[in-house]
């Protein structure tokens, strides 16, 4: 069986159009069944309707705490019968108690290669450090910001001549594989959760390391 997926948006969705893609596949062990925004008319929501999936505005401001937001969000989502949950550009921190009900079902996706770079204004963050690899996680939801054990990551070289605007476009462009891809582990059950750290029931892949500047093949 397909795992039931509800994604959380704020904004464009971008991402929730790369899961949406990777939905449409029949070996996909996931389905989307409810697209959720605390922004009314989203443009995210578009891609939803685009694709016949449910949609559903919680207007944020329509609650006196984050508390009662976060109840409408689970009451919601339960009603659709949704058994994994997918943050995808959702600009609201969540409640300790959302978190814990939904523990270890709850993913997220973060521009920077956590742990390092938590926090908004990554990509300028990145170059002004100057580091030369930076890239994309996805990781389980916990209460704190951008902290969690981690599912997957992808890592984009800093180039010399980057502004956080074309970091930033190359980095969106590696989310829009790895979140299907994560979400597919997850789904699957290729991937468990062992306290603070996702364990892969799979075979080990790739062990090559990866070179940034890259490594001349003279040496």
């Amino acid at each position: 069986m397909r795992k039931r997926v509800g994604v959380l948006i704020s904004g464009r969705g971008s991402n929730l159009q790369a899961l949406i893609e990777a939905c449409k596949a029949p070996d996909y062990p996931a389905e989307i069944v409810l697209v959720l925004s605390n922004v009314p008319g989203a443009a995210g929501l578009s891609h939803a309707e685009a694709a016949y999936i449910q949609t559903l505005t919680i207007n944020h401001k329509d609650f006196a705490t984050r508390e009662a937001f976060d109840a409408a969000l689970d009451a919601a989502l339960i009603q659709a019968r949704v058994e994994l949950l997918c943050n995808a550009g959702f600009m609201r921190l969540h409640t300790a108690g959302f978190v814990a009900r939904w523990l270890n079902r709850h993913l997220n996706i973060h521009p920077s290669l956590l742990p390092a770079f938590t926090g908004l204004h990554t990509h300028k963050r990145v170059i002004e450090a100057g580091v030369t690899l930076s890239g994309c996680t996805v990781h389980i939801v916990r209460p704190e910001m951008d902290e969690g054990p981690i599912v997957a990551q992808a890592a984009i070289p800093v180039l010399p001549s980057d502004t956080a605007e074309t970091l930033a476009a190359r980095v969106l462009a590696a989310e829009h594989r790895l979140y299907p891809h994560a979400l597919a582990l997850v789904a699957s059950g290729a991937v468990r959760i062992e306290g603070e750290r996702v364990v892969r029931t799979t075979q080990e892949g790739d062990q090559s390391p990866l070179f940034s500047p890259p490594v001349s093949g003279a040496l």
